[in-house]
């Protein structure tokens, strides 16, 4: 049985301890530091929730952060992760407690303070990230419950996005980028085959989708086959939508500073053809 030795209570909630092979660590859990002295134990069975910080940057920040951070507001964001990790049964990465605790808090004082929060690639994040974004619309339903706050449709997407970070350990500043590319790519497509592109369609959802993937594929160097016959095929008979493909494959190239495989060009072609001519 894993015995933790209380060094310091930081708050009811959160308390800096020892754990068996004397490395320190930040423990984190609803009431866990209420009337804990130095020196107590306590054991992992007993806890209920309980958050362990490892990274030692991430715990330096984590401890930076608690002062600047409304003890009710902590509680409040503690159990917010508690809803996703429930929600989205997959291990978090334990950078959620620092980027959630700093991003939530800081857009919690804006609004207190009158300032607008705005997300202009509010859609995108709802297309790219379905399941994210459903659970971060329980987040901040709840948030806003709790500290009877009002936090805006916007803060959704920004929690989804961390959401999204802590399940799959990409940084906020890629995901950031990767909806910006996605809300660029369908500004290049709407102007190229002179369409307007409804943000609450299927049409929109299957695009996003599409390039998301497509994407991913990049950043991961998946190797995708090009099918010859079909892409001179689809040259002749599509050579508008094949020339935006490669217009776009090369505003993938530029942005995300890495080779496509020509293969991406057919894939994207059929997707834009099918979009015209259902938009048309």
């Amino acid at each position: 049985m894993v015995l933790y030795t209380v060094k310091k209570a930081l708050n009811n909630n959160v308390l800096i301890a020892s754990d068996d092979e004397g490395q320190e660590v930040v423990l984190i859990g609803k009431g866990i530091g209420f009337n804990r002295k130095k020196n107590d134990t306590i054991t992992q069975d007993a806890i209920e929730k309980l958050f362990v910080l490892r990274n030692e940057r991430e715990q330096a920040n984590y401890i930076k952060l608690l002062p600047q951070v409304d003890e009710a507001v902590l509680k409040t964001i503690i159990e917010s992760i508690n809803i996703i990790q429930a929600r989205s049964n997959t291990p978090l990465h334990e950078k959620v407690h620092v980027a959630l605790t700093d991003h939530t808090a800081f857009a919690i004082t804006r609004l207190l303070k009158g300032m607008a929060i705005k997300n202009p690639f509010l859609k995108e994040t709802k297309a790219l990230y379905p399941a994210e974004y459903e659970i971060a619309a329980d987040v901040v339903d709840y948030i806003n419950q709790s500290l009877q706050v009002e936090l805006p449709e916007g803060e959704i997407g920004f929690i989804a996005l961390h959401i999204h970070s802590a399940i799959t350990d990409k940084a906020i500043a890629d995901l950031n980028k990767y909806s910006q590319l996605v809300t660029k790519l369908i500004n290049v497509i709407e102007d190229q085959l002179e369409i307007q592109i409804d943000r609450e369609s299927i049409h929109y959802l299957r695009l996003v989708r599409h390039l998301r993937y497509t994407i991913e594929r990049i950043t991961n160097n998946e190797f995708i086959e090009e099918p010859e016959k079909i892409a001179n095929l689809l040259k002749t008979e599509y050579p508008v939508c094949y020339n935006l493909a490669w217009k776009l494959i090369k505003i993938m190239q530029q942005t995300l500073n890495t080779s496509v495989y020509d293969g991406e060009v057919v894939y994207l072609t059929m997707h834009l053809q099918r979009l015209n001519n259902k938009i048309d």
